[in-house]
C-alpha cells in the first residue's frame, strides 16, 4: 500500500488491484522469458516421438521378417520331411520287393531241387 494511513476500502481495493496487476505482469514476463526453452522442449519432444516411431517401425519390420523367415524355414523343413519320408517309403518298397523276389527265387530253387530229387528216384 502506498500510504499506510490510507486504510479505507478504496485504498485497500486499489492496492489489491495494483498487486494483482504486478503479479500478472511478472507472470507474463516469466512466460516470455521461458518461451525459447518451451519451444526447445517441444522440439525435443517431437524429435523423441519421431525417433520412437522409427524404432517401432523398425521393430515391426524386423518382427515381420522374422515371421517370414520362420514360415519359410517351416515350409522348407516340411518339404524336407516329406522328401525324406518318400525316400524312406521308396527304400522300404524296394527292400520288400527284393525280399519277395529273393523268397520267390529261393522257393523256385527249392522246388527245382525237389523236382530233381524226384526225377532221380524214378
Amino acid at each position: 500500500m502506498r500510504n499506510p494511513k490510507e486504510n479505507d476500502f478504496n485504498g485497500r481495493r486499489s492496492a489489491a488491484a495494483d498487486a494483482k496487476a504486478a503479479l500478472l505482469q511478472s507472470h507474463r514476463a516469466a512466460k516470455e522469458a521461458a518461451e525459447p526453452t518451451r519451444i526447445a522442449r517441444q522440439e525435443e519432444r517431437l524429435a523423441m516421438a519421431a525417433a520412437k516411431e522409427a524404432r517401432q517401425t523398425k521393430r515391426a519390420r524386423i518382427k515381420l521378417e522374422e515371421q517370414e523367415r520362420v514360415q519359410t524355414d517351416a515350409l522348407a523343413a516340411d518339404v524336407a520331411a516329406k522328401a525324406e519320408a518318400e525316400t524312406r517309403e521308396k527304400f522300404q518298397k524296394d527292400r520288400s520287393s527284393r525280399v519277395v523276389d529273393d523268397e520267390a527265387a529261393q522257393k523256385a530253387e527249392r522246388d527245382r531241387r525237389y523236382a530233381d530229387r524226384k526225377a532221380r528216384k524214378r
